[in-house]
């Protein structure tokens, strides 16, 4: 399919502008439509982004109608300029379907990838599935976010249960469950201050801390809720809201508006050789790519 701009047009254009006005971003702007880079397009409900910076492409989860239940959604493989390399890179098997894919993790040559009924392992470099590991045991009510702890499993958020799996091998348990984190969606590993950070759905609550065991705090001002993806930034959060359609920035306790999104921001993915930030909007099945500060 073709990209949303010519390849002639991205160099002169969108090229341009990362010269022009990546540059010079900094975290006191507020950025809006105008500061787009680029935007990946031709997509069908995408949920959320991975960077792969060792073969620099952007993995994209897309739902293609139902999150859960229809058997047909994709990962599509895009490069960075917003050209898309493969729409149906990854998909699953007639024995483990692939229904609404949502956040994603890479471990070694293996991207993890949470769905309806449990977790999919692909390789990251020729699309084949590889794994799939059931959580229909314990009933999860929506699967969501991952990522690796420093124990080298897998820790997976259910937000319609209030929990947070861990995965070691080919089974899963639940290494919390708890009201407290109120519906966990986004989930990053804060290696600095070594503590997972949640980003919580309920309207009620931001962004908490929590231990990996039984310890959750929760850290900065209450922000707008329905929080989605988290990346971050050397010491700051980027956290994706669809309450407001905004990215915001937690700092030092404190969270800010940073960037007016077009449509309510899903799973961010972060582009750490270029420092942008690619935000998915289920409902515009687009995605598009910002610069953020290098740390």
């Amino acid at each position: 399919m073709k990209p949303t701009l010519s390849s002639l047009a991205f160099l002169l254009g969108a090229g341009v502008a990362v010269a022009a006005c990546g540059s010079r971003v900094t975290w006191e702007m507020q950025q809006d439509t105008s500061h787009i880079l680029a935007s990946i397009t031709g997509l069908s409900g995408p949920e959320a982004v991975r960077y792969d910076p060792d073969q620099d492409v952007y993995f994209i989860t897309n739902f293609n109608g139902q999150a859960a239940g229809d058997s047909n959604g994709f990962i599509t493989r895009a490069l960075p300029n917003g050209t898309v390399d493969s729409l149906h890179f990854m998909m699953g098997t007639a024995e483990a379907p692939l229904h609404g894919p949502r956040g994603m993790f890479i471990v070694g040559d293996t991207l993890w990838v949470a769905d309806a009924d449990g977790v999919h392992g692909f390789d990251r470099r020729t699309g084949a599935q590889l794994h799939f590991v059931d959580f229909r045991a314990h009933s999860p009510g929506f699967l969501n976010d991952i990522t690796q702890g420093p124990d080298g499993a897998i820790y997976v958020t259910d937000t319609g249960r209030s929990r947070v799996y861990r995965l070691s091998g080919s089974t899963p348990t639940i290494a919390i469950e708890d009201s407290a984190i109120a519906n966990p969606n986004g989930i990053a590993w804060d290696q600095a201050n070594t503590r997972f950070l949640l980003a919580s759905w309920n309207p009620a609550n931001s962004i908490h801390a929590w231990d990996g065991a039984s310890g959750v705090t929760p850290i900065g001002v209450m922000g707008p809720g329905r929080n989605d993806g988290i990346e971050l930034v050397g010491d700051r959060l980027l956290i994706a809201s669809q309450t407001d359609s905004s990215i915001h920035v937690l700092h030092d306790e404190v969270q800010s508006l940073y960037i007016h999104t077009p449509g309510r921001p899903a799973d961010i993915g972060l582009d750490t050789q270029r420092w942008r930030v690619a935000v998915p909007y289920i409902a515009l099945n687009r995605v598009d790519i910002w610069a953020v500060p290098r740390p």
